[in-house]
């Protein structure tokens, strides 16, 4: 039988013998409920008629029901995993995605993004690197009253704020893993200055090596800017080296792709004259022949941990922060011929 008038989330926790903010959770498909507690709330919500108010709950909260992404990412498959898996927490809920792409260059960025945030007036946004390592754009969401979660190659903020990937740790595991192979002479294809990814990518390099009791060479150090075209000078520089590397590790893909193209054009053979590792794991690097030895970066379930954290009710219930990448062995590495 349901109810005359108007029900109300009061309602349906006193029926349900529960509280308002475990029907929140319920209303918006949180994970974060047992089987029971949510088949009683929803048959509650059934019988008694109730519809949640997005408009109502937005004015009191001051707040509209909107997640925002906002990146600055030279790296397409990456903003597309993170919507992916933003998306698979937000449907079903009240929650909608925003996107918006700035430039972090610019030195209105703040300004941009406070615009942004004081006009869309959304529930929480997510960060994407490089500008989550902005400590001033935390800051500013802070001050607005905005929740935030920021997504880097290392932790640097509470759990609450972080979605961070063991960039160090598996790089050296993936250097180690070209020494493992009988390699010494191992180049780095470095990613762009001013991004922690880069940053914590050399540092396993370095650790890998220091561990092996390997000397660093600065000449088989490279940059890169995560680009194929960048990957490709890279390799030139590189490969003009005597003796030139045996291998080589590159911070993502599309880089490890323009080596594997120019040693290609200087009729070398991958992985018998010059083995590759890459880090990410796009479709590209099983594409590619031979196919490409990487890095696995579990993007889309860091981007949904991300999203429970900012669509969650409570701050104690942070979820997970640190999420492990994984060495993924294919046929660009081999044991060097010298």
């Amino acid at each position: 039988m349901k109810k005359t008038g108007q029900a109300t989330i009061n309602d349906v926790a006193r029926l349900a013998g529960v509280s308002k903010k475990t029907v929140s959770r319920v209303i918006n498909r949180s994970p974060l409920l047992n089987d029971e507690t949510r088949d009683r709330v929803e048959k509650v919500i059934a019988e008694i008629g109730y519809v949640p108010n997005p408009q109502a709950r937005a004015l009191a909260l001051r707040r509209n029901f909107l997640i925002g992404l906002i990146h600055d990412n030279p790296n397409p498959h990456m903003v597309l995993n993170v919507q992916q898996g933003l998306l698979e927490v937000l449907r079903d809920t009240e929650f909608e995605l925003i996107v918006h792409p700035v430039d972090r260059g610019a030195p209105t960025m703040l300004d941009d993004i406070k615009r942004f945030v004081e006009r869309q007036r959304p529930f929480g946004v997510m960060l994407l690197p490089p500008i989550s390592d902005n400590d001033s754009l935390a800051a500013l969401c802070r001050d607005n009253g905005v929740r935030y979660v920021r997504m880097g190659s290392a932790q640097f903020d509470e759990p609450l704020h972080m979605v961070a990937s063991n960039d160090r740790e598996v790089v050296c595991s993936a250097v180690g893993h070209l020494i493992e192979a009988g390699h010494r002479r191992i180049g780095l294809v470095l990613g762009p200055h001013g991004f922690r990814s880069a940053l914590e990518r050399r540092r396993g390099y370095e650790d890998a090596l220091d561990r092996a009791d390997i000397t660093l060479q600065r000449t088989l150090v490279a940059q890169g800017d995560y680009t194929f075209e960048s990957g490709m000078r890279a390799a030139e520089r590189l490969l003009d080296l005597s003796p030139r590397p045996t291998a080589v590790f590159c911070s993502n893909d599309a880089m490890a792709a323009g080596v594997l193209h120019t040693a290609r054009q200087r009729g070398l053979d991958v992985p018998r004259d010059l083995s590759i590792v890459g880090f990410d794991d796009t479709s590209i690097a099983s594409h590619l022949w031979p196919p490409l030895t990487t890095v696995r970066w579990p993007i889309a379930t860091m981007a949904r941990a991300a999203a429970l954290k900012l669509i969650g009710e409570d701050d104690e219930d942070s979820g997970e922060s640190l999420f492990v990448s994984t060495l993924i062995r294919r046929a660009s590495v081999a044991a060097p011929l010298e």
